[in-house]
């Protein structure tokens, strides 16, 4: 069940007050990074612990740095792909600039896309956890 089928509403929170607590033993080094993992997935530590012990998929908020720097390639490939749909509808730039800097762009072309296509990966991979 991941975390965003949970509904928090404030009765649930407030009645939550009264209810036991329980004590979790860990070390300094655990207790760093159990807030950070909470801090991660944006949940309190104790929302945290509670859906890890019950067994809830805790889906972490998507990277918004990374969603940037998508946007960002996706415009860097939609200039170039323009650029060079201009460059082969006229034939005086194709002569102008030759076979070699059209593979070159091309290059250019399929590396961004590689980069894109790792970024993506890499969010999947951290979302999926």
């Amino acid at each position: 069940m991941k975390v965003s089928d949970q509904t928090t509403t404030k009765s649930n929170l407030q009645s939550r007050r009264n209810f036991p607590r329980l004590k979790v033993s860990c070390s300094p080094e655990e207790k760093i990074e159990i807030e950070a993992n909470a801090k991660k997935a944006n949940l309190s530590v104790s929302s945290y612990l509670r859906f890890l012990g019950l067994n809830y998929r805790i889906v972490a908020p998507v990277d918004l740095e990374r969603v940037d720097d998508l946007l960002r390639i996706n415009g860097d490939l939609g200039r170039l792909g323009g650029l060079l749909k201009l460059w082969l509808t006229k034939d005086g730039v194709r002569k102008k600039f030759g076979s070699d800097y059209i593979s070159a762009l091309l290059v250019k072309i399929e590396e961004t896309q590689g980069d894109m296509l790792l970024l993506l990966k890499d969010i999947r991979r951290k979302h999926s956890k």
